[in-house]
Protein backbone atom coordinates (compact mmCIF):
# COMPACT_ATOMS: atom_id res chain seq x y z
CA UNK A 1 0.00 0.00 0.00
CA UNK A 2 1.05 3.58 -0.63
CA UNK A 3 0.05 6.29 1.85
CA UNK A 4 0.09 10.07 2.03
CA UNK A 5 -1.89 12.98 3.39
CA UNK A 6 -3.12 16.12 1.64
CA UNK A 7 -4.50 19.44 2.78
CA UNK A 8 -7.92 20.57 1.59
CA UNK A 9 -9.64 23.75 2.59
CA UNK A 10 -11.36 26.97 1.72
CA UNK A 11 -8.50 28.54 -0.22
CA UNK A 12 -9.02 27.70 -3.86
CA UNK A 13 -7.15 28.27 -7.09
CA UNK A 14 -9.30 28.86 -10.18
CA UNK A 15 -8.62 26.28 -12.86
CA UNK A 16 -9.42 26.24 -16.56
CA UNK A 17 -12.89 25.06 -17.51
CA UNK A 18 -15.04 24.73 -20.61
CA UNK A 19 -17.75 27.23 -21.48
CA UNK A 20 -19.85 27.94 -24.57
CA UNK A 21 -18.14 30.03 -27.22
CA UNK A 22 -18.24 33.79 -26.53
CA UNK A 23 -19.18 33.24 -22.85
CA UNK A 24 -16.55 33.86 -20.21
CA UNK A 25 -17.08 31.53 -17.24
CA UNK A 26 -17.31 33.05 -13.79
CA UNK A 27 -15.34 31.23 -11.13
CA UNK A 28 -15.32 32.27 -7.50
CA UNK A 29 -12.00 32.62 -5.70
CA UNK A 30 -11.25 33.04 -2.02
CA UNK A 31 -8.23 33.20 0.27
CA UNK A 32 -9.56 31.84 3.56
CA UNK A 33 -6.89 29.82 5.36
CA UNK A 34 -8.91 27.03 6.96
CA UNK A 35 -7.92 23.44 6.28
CA UNK A 36 -8.43 19.79 7.12
CA UNK A 37 -6.24 16.89 6.07
CA UNK A 38 -7.25 13.79 4.19
CA UNK A 39 -5.07 10.79 5.05
CA UNK A 40 -5.20 8.01 2.51
CA UNK A 41 -3.70 4.69 1.51
CA UNK A 42 -4.12 2.91 -1.82
CA UNK A 43 -3.43 -0.57 -3.14
CA UNK A 44 -2.64 -0.17 -6.85
CA UNK A 45 -3.13 -3.90 -7.45
CA UNK A 46 -6.90 -3.80 -6.87
CA UNK A 47 -7.67 -0.08 -6.53
CA UNK A 48 -8.85 -0.32 -2.93
CA UNK A 49 -8.36 2.70 -0.68
CA UNK A 50 -8.63 3.73 2.96
CA UNK A 51 -9.31 7.35 3.92
CA UNK A 52 -9.56 9.33 7.13
CA UNK A 53 -10.36 13.05 7.50
CA UNK A 54 -8.23 14.60 10.25
CA UNK A 55 -7.95 18.15 11.66
CA UNK A 56 -4.19 18.50 11.12
CA UNK A 57 -1.06 16.73 9.99
CA UNK A 58 0.94 15.60 13.01
CA UNK A 59 2.15 12.44 14.71
CA UNK A 60 -1.05 11.96 16.73
CA UNK A 61 -3.25 12.12 13.61
CA UNK A 62 -0.93 9.80 11.71
CA UNK A 63 -1.08 7.37 14.63
CA UNK A 64 -4.89 7.37 14.44
CA UNK A 65 -4.65 6.69 10.70
CA UNK A 66 -2.22 3.79 11.18
CA UNK A 67 -4.47 2.28 13.85
CA UNK A 68 -7.52 2.58 11.57
CA UNK A 69 -5.60 1.01 8.68
CA UNK A 70 -4.46 -1.85 10.93
CA UNK A 71 -8.05 -2.48 12.11
CA UNK A 72 -9.34 -2.41 8.52
CA UNK A 73 -6.93 -5.21 7.53
CA UNK A 74 -6.38 -7.13 10.79
CA UNK A 75 -5.29 -10.42 9.20
CA UNK A 76 -2.98 -8.95 6.57
CA UNK A 77 0.61 -7.82 6.76
CA UNK A 78 0.85 -4.36 5.21
CA UNK A 79 3.96 -2.85 3.64
CA UNK A 80 3.13 0.85 3.76
CA UNK A 81 5.21 2.97 1.37
CA UNK A 82 5.26 6.66 2.25
CA UNK A 83 7.33 9.82 2.22
CA UNK A 84 9.73 10.77 4.98
CA UNK A 85 7.64 13.49 6.63
CA UNK A 86 8.63 14.11 10.27
CA UNK A 87 5.30 12.82 11.59
CA UNK A 88 5.91 9.52 9.72
CA UNK A 89 9.32 9.06 11.37
CA UNK A 90 8.55 10.29 14.88
CA UNK A 91 9.90 8.34 17.81
CA UNK A 92 6.49 8.74 19.49
CA UNK A 93 4.83 6.71 16.72
CA UNK A 94 3.71 3.20 17.67
CA UNK A 95 3.47 1.23 14.43
CA UNK A 96 0.88 -1.58 14.63
CA UNK A 97 2.27 -5.12 14.42
CA UNK A 98 0.75 -5.86 11.03
CA UNK A 99 2.22 -2.72 9.37
CA UNK A 100 5.80 -2.21 8.21
CA UNK A 101 6.83 1.28 7.02
CA UNK A 102 9.01 1.74 3.93
CA UNK A 103 10.16 5.28 3.22
CA UNK A 104 10.61 6.72 -0.26
CA UNK A 105 13.81 8.62 -1.06
CA UNK A 106 13.74 12.33 -0.13
CA UNK A 107 12.19 14.77 -2.63
CA UNK A 108 10.55 12.06 -4.74
CA UNK A 109 6.76 12.52 -4.58
CA UNK A 110 6.53 11.29 -8.18
CA UNK A 111 7.25 7.77 -6.89
CA UNK A 112 4.12 7.75 -4.72
CA UNK A 113 1.00 7.01 -6.81
CA UNK A 114 -1.17 8.41 -4.02
CA UNK A 115 -0.09 11.88 -5.17
CA UNK A 116 -1.94 11.29 -8.46
CA UNK A 117 -5.14 10.51 -6.58
CA UNK A 118 -4.92 13.87 -4.80
CA UNK A 119 -4.74 15.51 -8.25
CA UNK A 120 -7.79 13.51 -9.35
CA UNK A 121 -9.76 14.62 -6.29
CA UNK A 122 -8.78 18.26 -6.75
CA UNK A 123 -9.62 18.16 -10.46
CA UNK A 124 -12.91 16.25 -10.28
CA UNK A 125 -14.38 17.21 -6.90
CA UNK A 126 -12.83 20.50 -5.77
CA UNK A 127 -12.37 22.24 -9.12
CA UNK A 128 -13.54 25.87 -9.10
CA UNK A 129 -15.48 25.72 -5.84
CA UNK A 130 -15.40 28.47 -3.22
CA UNK A 131 -16.70 26.66 -0.15
CA UNK A 132 -18.56 28.66 2.48
CA UNK A 133 -17.59 26.66 5.57
CA UNK A 134 -15.40 23.84 6.82
CA UNK A 135 -18.55 21.73 6.99
CA UNK A 136 -18.79 22.17 3.21
CA UNK A 137 -15.13 21.15 2.83
CA UNK A 138 -15.75 17.98 4.85
CA UNK A 139 -18.85 17.24 2.77
CA UNK A 140 -16.81 17.61 -0.44
CA UNK A 141 -14.15 15.29 1.00
CA UNK A 142 -16.84 12.72 1.78
CA UNK A 143 -17.99 13.00 -1.86
CA UNK A 144 -14.39 12.52 -2.97
CA UNK A 145 -13.99 9.40 -0.84
CA UNK A 146 -17.19 7.92 -2.31
CA UNK A 147 -16.06 8.83 -5.84
CA UNK A 148 -12.72 7.06 -5.35
CA UNK A 149 -14.25 4.05 -3.54
CA UNK A 150 -16.81 3.53 -6.30
CA UNK A 151 -14.20 3.63 -9.09
CA UNK A 152 -11.53 0.99 -8.35
CA UNK A 153 -10.75 0.59 -12.07
CA UNK A 154 -10.00 4.30 -12.30
CA UNK A 155 -7.84 4.08 -9.17
CA UNK A 156 -5.92 1.14 -10.67
CA UNK A 157 -5.34 3.04 -13.90
CA UNK A 158 -4.07 6.11 -12.04
CA UNK A 159 -1.88 4.31 -9.51
CA UNK A 160 -0.50 1.25 -11.33
CA UNK A 161 2.85 2.72 -12.31
CA UNK A 162 4.93 0.31 -14.44
CA UNK A 163 7.43 -0.36 -11.65
CA UNK A 164 4.52 -1.18 -9.32
CA UNK A 165 2.57 -3.32 -11.81
CA UNK A 166 5.66 -5.48 -12.47
CA UNK A 167 5.79 -6.38 -8.78
CA UNK A 168 2.31 -7.99 -8.66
Amino acid sequence: MFADEARFGRMNRPRPCWAPQSIRPKVAAQLIREYVYLYGAVTPQDGSCVYLIMPTSNTACFQVFLDALSRRFPRQDILLVLDGAPNHRSGQLIVPKNIKLLFLPPYSPELNPKENLWDEIREKIFKNYALKSMKDVRHKLEQAILYIDRNPKLVKSITSFPYIAKSF
